[in-house]
């Protein structure tokens, strides 16, 4: 398993994109994600909102291993469609992602090397208006500590970039807590202190 970067790339907010060649229409819509579940949500949803479209082609790249990125050619001829796209993602070193191209076919074929430099120059025209976004990976943790501790565990919060997601304070204190990956081996020892 490779351990996730202290820092990486990818997109604000949803983009368009767009590109024609010969009457075919190539529609790319490029999404920030979280996860597998939301790349299938989107791109059920570009399909219903396309009825009439050939094709949904996209490539997706979540986490930092090659098994964390696909592309999907949805019966384009392999590799003309989702490895275009894929490629980008790469190019632009972007992670948490993913791009979309919708074709309507325009009534004249592009052959492969067409079909190859549309997906690829419609997702181009996507990313190009990106705000590209530097994210740190953080991590998510329960802790539980005496009533008696909270002093100290406030005062561990305003050394240490930690954030109070939910507080239950009661004689047992339960806090939810993220903080960076980047500092996870110094919040650690920090809040060793804490004997949780």
């Amino acid at each position: 398993m490779i351990d996730p970067p202290n820092s990486y790339l990818s997109i604000k907010q949803a983009l368009d994109g767009i590109y024609k060649d010969k009457g075919s229409k190539f529609i790319a819509k490029a999404f920030p994600v979280k996860d597998l579940e939301e790349i299938k949500n989107l791109v059920g949803i570009l399909k219903s909102e396309h009825p009439n479209a050939r094709h949904v082609c996209y490539a997706y790249r979540l986490g930092f291993t090659p098994e964390e990125t696909r592309s999907n050619d949805d019966g384009e001829p392999a590799g003309s469609a989702g490895k275009p796209i894929q490629n980008n993602l790469f190019s632009a070193n972007l992670h948490f992602i993913l791009v979309a191209v919708v074709r309507y076919f325009g009534g004249t074929l592009l052959g492969v090397p067409g079909l190859i430099h549309a997906y690829k120059e419609a997702s181009v025209d996507a990313l190009k208006q990106a705000e590209i976004v530097t994210i740190e990976p953080e991590i998510n943790q329960k802790i539980t500590f005496k009533y008696e501790q909270l002093n100290e565990f406030m005062k561990i919060t305003k050394k240490q970039p930690i954030k109070i997601v939910h507080t239950k304070i009661d004689n047992l204190c339960i806090f939810d807590i993220s903080y960076p990956i980047r500092v996870q081996q110094e919040v650690g020892v920090a809040l060793e202190i804490l004997k949780i």
